[in-house]
């Protein structure tokens, strides 16, 4: 398990918007998975007895989601969301070279983001407009057809479940990399850390600090 490194310089990883849209996300992805738990399989139910209770607050939840995301974005707020999107759309030559290796080659140089986090953050956000979509014919079923809402139920059922598998996924390899989980709960992690596991963004910090003029108070901030 990597542990974090506190005793080197700090690292400029998330801005505080990130990580509220974030844990924002996180909660409500959460709140959606045990309360479709809960009236579908009936896990849980002493918490919550009603199961109309139950579909109230998941499809608040999972509209919650979209809305959380699209307000992390706009605004001088999001600009630093915005660029991390656009990353998970770049892929390098040491990308392929990483996933041909299954994560194994630790000669790659790479960026802000590996490629299983570029295609889990793909995943969980087309996934999230698809369960919104089909939970809504669900919800506000009458002007739709009844194979349409059948279709919709099969949909929303399989892709919750993957969301599910990728959810625990994520939060186990989160738990394995604690430098990597202070980044997103404190904001920075190790300039040791970051030449390891990320040369590349590290050397675009790099840049980014020497491309940057300093303020009168000496200080100069990374927008990472």
């Amino acid at each position: 398990m990597s542990r974090p490194d506190v005793t080197t310089e700090r690292v400029p990883r998330f801005t505080r918007a990130e990580r509220t849209a974030h844990w924002v996300n996180a909660t409500l992805t959460l709140v959606c998975i045990a309360t479709g738990a809960m009236f579908r399989f009936g896990v849980g139910q002493s918490l919550i007895t009603d199961r109309g209770l139950a579909r109230n607050i998941h499809v608040i939840a999972g509209l919650g989601i979209l809305v959380a995301f699209l307000f992390s974005v706009v605004g001088r707020w999001g600009g630093a969301l915005r660029r991390d999107v656009g990353r998970f759309n770049r892929w390098s030559r040491d990308d392929v070279r990483w996933m041909r290796s299954f994560g194994g080659d630790r000669t790659v140089r790479l960026g802000k983001f590996n490629p299983g986090q570029k295609l889990n953050a793909t995943f969980i956000g087309a996934s999230a407009v698809i369960l919104a979509a089909t939970g809504s014919i669900m919800k506000w079923n009458q002007p739709f057809s009844t194979d349409l809402r059948t279709g919709a139920d099969f949909v929303h059922g399989w892709f919750a479940l993957f969301v599910g598998i990728a959810v625990f996924g994520h939060i186990v390899m989160a738990l394995r990399d604690r430098e990597a989980l202070a980044g997103m709960v404190g904001g920075t992690v190790s300039s040791t850390w970051a030449r390891e596991h990320r040369p590349a963004w590290f050397a675009e910090t790099r840049a980014a600090d020497d491309a940057e003029p300093v303020s009168p108070g000496g200080s100069v901030a990374v927008d990472a």
